[in-house]
């Protein structure tokens, strides 16, 4: 793989939020960088922020992209982090949320994408994906994931890249990723929230469906973000890991030290 894609080195900063520095270009995904404890009271549920991020705003350093999965829940873009987004070289994510947010912001449809220059030159690529935020027919609003590769390589299934989930559940039209990209890292937002207002199911990954898309994705190593610090996750760290054991695959699992960088 070439250099500007690897080695990745991520930092985890709490729920969906980590930097991921790939070749020296700095992403951040969905900003939650509120303190701890918060409510966010919405007409048909509250959410409860239980841990405070690793790092605040004022450590996170330059930040050449968001990568935000959605602007529209408090869980994936609260107050500090909304208000971080003006600082950023852009924000990549979905169309609506683009016209909402305006500014720096890009939107994408799924399978479009912009370039993001590196610091040496170096132009790395930041595809949409498919997401589905819940069970099939919950509209909970448009959500997008994100490859990043080399945008000097065109799109294949040989084609090194490093996968973010957003927030998603495992269904068909992810296994579509394999035809862009040969998956090597994936962040993938488990923790299986549910919030009792909008129904039982699940709206983020389970660790079964993590098993599942690692499954389909061999080459990849693992990363879990979202799965703690606010309150409507049903599935912690023990949880996954013991899932990922039992199928065998506990060793592809990384887990990033909160505030410390790791090379993945």
């Amino acid at each position: 793989m070439n250099a500007s894609v690897l080695p990745v080195r991520a930092t985890y900063v709490g729920g969906p939020t980590a930097l991921i520095d790939v070749g020296g270009v700095c992403f951040l995904t969905d900003p939650t960088l509120d303190t701890a404890p918060a409510e966010y009271t919405t007409p048909v549920y509250t959410l409860l922020k239980t841990e405070s991020p690793a790092l605040g705003a004022d450590k996170l350093g330059a930040i050449d992209a968001v990568l935000l999965s959605h602007d529209h829940h408090f869980d994936n873009l609260d107050r500090a982090g909304r208000e971080l987004l003006s600082k950023a070289g852009c924000v990549v994510t979905t169309q609506a949320g683009a016209e909402r947010l305006g500014g720096n912001a890009v939107g994408l449809s799924v399978w479009e994408h912009v370039d993001v220059d590196g610091p040496d030159g170096d132009r790395l690529r930041v595809t949409a994906t498919p997401a589905r935020h819940g069970p099939a027919g919950g509209d909970r609003g448009p959500v997008i994931g994100f490859l990043i590769s080399d945008a000097r390589e065109p799109a294949s299934s040989s084609t090194p890249a490093i996968y973010v989930s957003g927030d998603t559940v495992w269904y068909d039209d992810l296994l579509a990723i394999a035809d862009h990209a040969d998956v090597r890292v994936a962040f993938l937002f488990l923790g299986a929230a549910r919030v009792k207002e909008v129904g039982p199911q699940h709206l983020t990954m389970t660790a079964t469906e993590g098993v599942t898309f690692a499954n389909a994705f061999s080459n990849a190593v693992i990363v879990p973000l979202h799965f703690a610090g606010w309150g409507h996750f049903s599935e912690g760290r023990d949880a996954i890991q013991s899932v990922f054991d039992a199928a065998g695959i506990g060793g592809r699992l990384r887990w990033p030290e909160p505030g410390r960088e790791t090379t993945i």
